[in-house]
């Protein structure tokens, strides 16, 4: 005894344990559903989306700074000056040098023979003037200035002239170097700062138009989410009425099985014949294949659902008002008015925010028609530096500031005839407006009338019920009893299953209708 407590203590944590049905409510449902669909979350996408382009709209108002680097190599270089001017200037001082010596070489003979001739001519006046010659003779003074002169070479004296050749080169090649900078690296970097004054209202109106097309991407998700919750209501509560008729299956089958049972002693009493006993059968089959597509139809149902609110299919689900005999009673609240359904429900909206985005459009070709003004302004940097003789450095840049103005002349009229356009859109869509209002009013008016005829027919459903259990009661207390046949308790229970029926297609019915007016009142 001890080791088999020990044995199954052992296997009983190996045992698979089977899995407890999900319980779900009606809220559950449509939140998972909305978590699940996939058309949602491209919506909720398309959201995120539309608030970035609103973003990018407002972008606009500011400024637009860039920054701008670029780099170029040049396999040669750039001369501001020919290949024979620069050598003129890279041997100007050699040139200078020859021609200085040449005309002291020239102007030294010259000198020399005009002095020679001088001395001649002074010495032959001496010798040819008594007074002259007297007066040489006795002053030493002439005797030493006239021997120092006739000792003097003017040619010799000037030759000794200053080396300028070296010093005027150097001079010509740094001015040759400055005439050819070096273009091999080249080196820029700007900066640049745009401001837009006045562009015609676009940018008002850009901004307009993405805000108001956030808004429609929300409008277009909420009417997603209303058609999913409008589908997972009425998956919901099919399943709900599918249950309810399969339960009705069971509890008619058993009552066919009882009164097969009553009906097979009396046969063997002698009471009843078989003919009895053979109906009653027939009766008891129908149930049997009642009760089998009630089955069938509620696991098909349950499958939708779980593919709906995205759980696997094969999933064992049970819902809070399955099991329930007696539906809750939607409770409806006022009515609303016609200009609040239109504001409420998501295509009215969407049309009018479409309206909106056009008119807005049509301004922002507008704007295409009137002059633009921008501010403009830049700094620049290069190297090699060109503000300071292509030094290879960044030493300064330079800066700048502007007003750009333009104005549209002609171009075929396209501007004008796209802003046509788009007021004619803008047009279209209104129509389209004032056409939804009017399926919309016509679509509350149905559905509450649905709603009327739904409670009317949920009330004559409770009195056939009430009937029927009545009438049953009676039948089957008579049949008991001797004093009715078997027709006419197969008639009871008949028409009992039948009042059953139509009191679950009826309360079905008026879930039905609650969502649908809610969903046509734009109510969530």
């Amino acid at each position: 005894m001890k080791r088999t407590s020990l044995l199954l203590a052992l296997l009983l944590p190996v045992l698979p344990i089977a899995a407890q049905p999900q319980r779900l409510t009606l809220d559950d449902c449509r939140e998972m559903a909305v978590r699940a669909d996939k058309d949602l979350d491209q919506a909720r996408t398309r959201i995120e989306m539309a608030g970035y382009d609103r973003k990018i709209a407002l972008a606009n108002y500011f400024p637009n700074i860039s920054a701008t680097g670029a780099y170029m190599y040049n396999d040669r270089d750039i001369a501001l000056i020919s290949e024979e001017q620069s050598a003129l200037l890279t041997g100007a001082g050699t040139l200078m040098q020859a021609q200085l010596e040449g005309a002291v070489g020239a102007a030294g003979q010259q000198l020399s023979g005009a002095m020679n001739q001088a001395m001649t001519q002074l010495m032959t006046a001496i010798q040819t003037n008594p007074a002259l010659a007297q007066e040489y003779m006795t002053s030493p003074m002439w005797q030493t200035v006239l021997g120092m002169l006739q000792k003097v070479d003017p040619s010799a004296l000037m030759g000794n002239l200053p080396n300028i050749a070296d010093p005027v080169n150097a001079i010509g090649a740094d001015i040759d170097k400055a005439l050819h900078p070096d273009l091999h690296n080249v080196w820029v970097g700007a900066v640049t700062v745009q401001q837009p004054v006045f562009v015609g209202g676009k940018i008002i109106y850009s901004n307009k138009m993405a805000a108001l097309a956030e808004d429609l991407a929300k409008s277009k998700y909420d009417l997603e989410y209303a058609q999913i919750v409008l589908d997972v209501d009425q998956a919901y509560w099919q399943i709900v009425s599918i249950a309810g008729k399969k339960r009705l299956a069971e509890s008619y089958a058993d009552l066919l099985h009882a009164l097969q049972a009553d009906v097979a002693a009396s046969v063997q009493a002698g009471v009843m014949t078989e003919s009895d006993a053979l109906q009653i059968k027939v009766k008891a089959n129908e149930a049997e294949m009642l009760l089998t597509k009630a089955a069938n139809g509620l696991t098909l149902s349950k499958m939708l659902l779980c593919q709906r609110i995205g759980l696997p299919l094969d999933s064992e689900i049970v819902l809070a008002d399955e099991n329930l005999d007696i539906l809750p009673m939607p409770q409806r609240g006022m009515d609303k008015s016609l200009e609040d359904i239109y504001a409420d429900r998501p295509e009215t909206r969407s049309l009018d925010l479409a309206t909106q985005i056009y008119d807005a459009k049509a301004k922002v070709v507008r704007a295409d028609l009137m002059p633009k003004v921008a501010l403009t302004a830049n700094y620049i940097v290069s190297n090699p530096n060109v503000f300071n003789g292509f030094q290879n450095n960044w030493n300064g840049g330079m800066l700048n500031a502007g007003v750009m103005v333009n104005v549209p002349l002609f171009h075929g009229m396209e501007n004008m005839n796209r802003y046509r356009k788009a007021k004619a859109e803008a047009s279209l869509y209104r129509d389209q407006l004032e056409d939804a209002k009017e399926m919309i009013e016509l679509q509350v008016t149905r559905e509450r009338k649905a709603w009327d005829e739904a409670v009317e027919k949920l009330t004559m459903a409770e009195s056939n019920l009430e009937s029927a259990e009545e009438n049953l009661r009676t039948a089957t207390l008579g049949f008991e009893a001797g004093v009715i046949s078997t027709n006419t308790v197969l008639g009871a229970q008949t028409a009992w299953l039948s009042a059953h029926s139509d009191y679950l297609d009826a309360s079905t019915e008026l879930q039905m209708a609650a969502a649908n007016l809610r969903k046509a009142e734009g109510t969530k």
